[in-house]
Parts: C-alpha cells; sequence; structure tokens
C-alpha cells in the first residue's frame, strides 16, 4: 500500500469520519497524515465493495486482515472466495449443513484463504444478510407456504349463463420454490382441507411443516406467539406427521415470499387463462395444471435452472413419504351413551355401539367418511365403520351385556303388555317393532316413542295407525307418527282388519276382545 500506514485507532476513527461525509483532505488535516495516505485506503474499501456501516461493525482483528496485504493479491483471495458462493448458498439448504463446516472445508482447499469472521462477512454481504432485512435462508424440505390469492378466477355455469367466482389456492416450497396452483369454491376449512390433500399428492411427499396466513379455515384465534389451530387442520397434520405453523400477525416478513409467488401466478397463470372460457372447476383446474407445468419449468431469471429441476435436484428426496391412504375430514360430537349401550350420530341418524360399561356417561365421537371412532377421555373404546343409512343400529356383540337387561323395568314383556291396553293392533305391532331387531333393545325407545302418541293423539286412534302401518314390511316409529300427523287412520276402514299374530305366551286370544 502506498503512503505510510495509520494505527488500527485512526483506522476506526478514518471509517467513522467517512460515515459522516467528510472529504479525504478534511480527515488527513484531522489525523495528521499525509492525503495520498488517505486516499489508499478509500481506495481499498472501494475495490473490494465494503461500504462504511460494514467496516464498522468488523473487530480490530478483521479490520487488519483486511490490510496486511497487497490489495491486488487481496482481490485475488476474495475473487476465489466469491466462486463458492452459490456453491455454499445450495448447501446451505440441507439438513444439518452450517457455514462454519463449509468453511471448514474452504480451509481444506485454501490453507491460506480468510478467517471464519470474514468469510462469514463476506458470504452473508454477497447474499444480502448484512441488514435485519435481508433474505431468509430456506432449507430443503423443511416448510410448505400456503395462501389464497387476493383476485378471484371465473368459469361460466352452462345451467344459468352466469359467472361463477372461485378462490384460489397457492402453495409453494420456498427452498426451490416449486409451486403448487388450485382452484376451490371457497376459503372455507373443507375446501382448504381438499387443496392441501392434492398439493401434497402433487408433490409426493411431505415437509415438516406447512406456514399458513392467519386464515379462518387454519386458525381458531390468531396470535403472535401462541396462534390457536382450528381442530381439523391439527387432525390433518397428524395423518400427514407434519406440523402447522401459522405466519405471525402484521409480521409481512413472514409471508412475502408466498406473496411473491402469487404476484407471479398471476403473471403466468391467471394471464393466459383469461384468454379462456371455462363452464366448470374442473375443466378451470385442468387448465391451470397445465400452465402450472410451464410456470415450474420456466427458467429463473439468473438462468441455469427452473423450479421442477431444483425440487428433483434439493427437496424431493428430503420430503417425507405420503401416508398410506389420504386425509378425509374428521368431524367431531358430543353425545351421551344410552342404556341400550349405544351412541346416536345426529348427522346420519344411526346408533352405534360401545362397551356397557359406558352407558350414561358422555363420549366423544369422531368421524369421517368412512369411519366412526368413539372415545372416553381420550381412550378409544369403539371403531365402527361408517354406515349411512339412517335408522341403522351399528352393533358389536361384545359390547352387549351379558344376563341383564339394559334397563331394570325394559323388557319385551313389559312394552308388549302397555300395548295390549291400547289394542290388538298395536300389541302385534309392538311385538313385530322389537322381533325385528337383531337385540330386542334396538326396539325400545321406538316402542316408548310409540305408546306415548296415545297421551297425545288418544288410545283409539293409535290403534287404527298402528292396523294401517301394520301392512308394511317393518315396523317404524316415524310410520306411525306421519300417519296420526297426517290424519290418515280416518281415511282407511280398519272395522274389517286381521292381524296375523304371531304365537307367543304373551298372546291371550281372541275371544278375551269380544
Amino acid at each position: 500500500m502506498a503512503g505510510q500506514r495509520i494505527d488500527m485507532m485512526e483506522l476506526r476513527t478514518l471509517i467513522l469520519l467517512k460515515q459522516k461525509n467528510l472529504s479525504n483532505r478534511k480527515i488527513a488535516l484531522t489525523l495528521g497524515v499525509d492525503r495520498k495516505t488517505i486516499d489508499s485506503y478509500v481506495s481499498r474499501f472501494k475495490a473490494l465493495d465494503l461500504d462504511y456501516n460494514e467496516l464498522s461493525t468488523l473487530d480490530e482483528k478483521d479490520l487488519q486482515e483486511l490490510f496486511i496485504q497487497d490489495s491486488q493479491i487481496e482481490k485475488a483471495r476474495y475473487e476465489l472466495l466469491s466462486s463458492y458462493f452459490e456453491y455454499i448458498k445450495k448447501e446451505l439448504t440441507k439438513p444439518g449443513a452450517t457455514l462454519q463446516y463449509l468453511h471448514y472445508e474452504y480451509l481444506q482447499t485454501h490453507s491460506d484463504g480468510y478467517k471464519y469472521t470474514q468469510f462469514a462477512f463476506h458470504f452473508r454481504k454477497w447474499l444480502g444478510k448484512i441488514s435485519p432485512g435481508g433474505k431468509l435462508t430456506h432449507k430443503a424440505g423443511e416448510k410448505l407456504y400456503v395462501d389464497f390469492c387476493g383476485k378471484k378466477l371465473h368459469y361460466i355455469d352452462k345451467a344459468s349463463g352466469e359467472e361463477v367466482a372461485v378462490e384460489v389456492f397457492v402453495a409453494i416450497l420456498p427452498c426451490s420454490q416449486y409451486t403448487f396452483v388450485r382452484a376451490c369454491y371457497s376459503q372455507k376449512r373443507e375446501d382448504m382441507i381438499s387443496c392441501l390433500r392434492e398439493c401434497l399428492s402433487f408433490l409426493g411427499g411431505v415437509p415438516q411443516a406447512i406456514v399458513s396466513d392467519n386464515l379462518k379455515a387454519a386458525v381458531t384465534r390468531a396470535h403472535k406467539y401462541a396462534p390457536i389451530i382450528n381442530k381439523t387442520l391439527k387432525d390433518f397434520a397428524l395423518h400427514y406427521s407434519c406440523a402447522i405453523e401459522p405466519t405471525r400477525p402484521y409480521e409481512p416478513k413472514d409471508k412475502a415470499l408466498v406473496e411473491g409467488a402469487v404476484k407471479l401466478v398471476y403473471q403466468r397463470i391467471y394471464y393466459p387463462l383469461s384468454k379462456q372460457i371455462f363452464f366448470s372447476l374442473k375443466e378451470l383446474n385442468t387448465a391451470i395444471s397445465e400452465q402450472l407445468v410451464c410456470y415450474n419449468d420456466f427458467l429463473f431469471s439468473h438462468g441455469g435452472s427452473t423450479r421442477h429441476l431444483e425440487f428433483l435436484d434439493i427437496e424431493k428426496h428430503l420430503l417425507s413419504d405420503l401416508p398410506a391412504y389420504p386425509y378425509h375430514i374428521r368431524e367431531y360430537r358430543k353425545a351421551k351413551v344410552q342404556g341400550s349401550s349405544h351412541v346416536f350420530l345426529s348427522e346420519d341418524r344411526n346408533y352405534y355401539s360401545v362397551p356397557c360399561r359406558y352407558s350414561g356417561l358422555y363420549v366423544q365421537i369422531q368421524y369421517n367418511r368412512d369411519m366412526v371412532e368413539i372415545f372416553h377421555n381420550y381412550d378409544r373404546i369403539a371403531t365402527h365403520k361408517r354406515c349411512h343409512k339412517p335408522g341403522i343400529y351399528t352393533t358389536i356383540n361384545e359390547h352387549m351385556p351379558q344376563g341383564t337387561q339394559f334397563y331394570s323395568r325394559w323388557n319385551p314383556a313389559f312394552f308388549e303388555d302397555q300395548a295390549k291396553r291400547i289394542g290388538p293392533g298395536t300389541e302385534a305391532y309392538i311385538h313385530r317393532m322389537l322381533t325385528q331387531y337383531s337385540y330386542p333393545e334396538h326396539g325400545y325407545k321406538q316402542s316408548q316413542g310409540i305408546l306415548a302418541m296415545a297421551k297425545l293423539y288418544s288410545a283409539q286412534r293409535l290403534e287404527k295407525a298402528c292396523l294401517i302401518a301394520w301392512n308394511y314390511s317393518k315396523s317404524s316409529y316415524h310410520t306411525i307418527e306421519q300417519i296420526l300427523k297426517k290424519g290418515l287412520e280416518d281415511c282407511v276402514d280398519t272395522s274389517e282388519a286381521e292381524i296375523p299374530f304371531p304365537d307367543h305366551d304373551n298372546i291371550r286370544g281372541a275371544t278375551h276382545y269380544q
């Protein structure tokens, strides 16, 4: 370096004065050194592309290292290091990779290279991470960012000719920037779960975490530090063995990447589709899939690779395997176990058995499209295949009590005795009700309901209704209820109706009723 050297304290003063925009001449006068010396130091800073704010953050050892060699030698050393930056950036996306280990690897081939502090300083400066608002480095296979576009797409309803607006779901793996796009009817929970399921299938694997904006479909209550995730999304994450990580409210940096992807989706998917007309959501999604292939195969602005190639190269093999079967939304209901050792699922209006020891207790029913599971204090006590036909009892024999009745007073004889007091038609109808099920207990509540109609409508009307309903193949509470509600028992002559009574001990004979 031309001119005299200045000590470390003077060097720091030089940096401080240059931060205040003082001229080289003024600084030379202040420090009492030759102006050419100051010029040479400032030239060195410019050659190394270092600004004064960055220089002020270095400690004395790092500052000294900048000036121990000729500037040309220093420049060559920096250029050699900078040729590694792309490699370092890519390696840091791999799980377990650290800048410290990569520096060790660098020194193995360049023993006279930069020490760690300068190595890290130059790399982070190149990467744009010196300032707090710098670019984030994302690990491969770690997170999937998801959001809905602000603008909607449309298709034409063939029946009405009206334009139907639909939401557009976007997901991006931040490391490779591999992107998934799908249109759906709404941002509601069911549609979001469907989009997430399709997205993971598209990726062929599962990241460690799914990062969503604070959507109502994802977050029950937003919070900067401890947001409450809704139960369905938690169950989805459990099924796919990943975590749900909402972005922090009022933190734009957390979702900057996916919002940047949304802008590109507008340009490269929305705009081409604006020149086409679609007549269903399925048609629209087919067209989106075609455009998405082009989008992910589009060369990056820096050239040399695409989202798809980056995904295959650095991310796909780091995703966890998909589960054996896709997720279906699980619903939750609270119910009380009836005396018949069954719970009532109101959505399908049918019954499922649980072990008899839980009679009278409250349980939680969890069900999806195929299965029904029943829990008591977080212990699963029963599992059934879901039945969608209403009024059906699904029973496991082992759940039924052995040698005891479900109720202290309720048994077939009790209900048939009550029915006899109303008339032979009611008695026969109740008898058939109790014998048409594998377990007579399944007919207890319906029998109770039918007999209670004698008070509501009168015993005479109930008897006529049972005589009319006898012509149906099965006994049912709802059949009797509809006949009495609509007054149909007066529209049919039941005076000569004959009831084919089955043989059993409780029949007293026809002469009893003369």
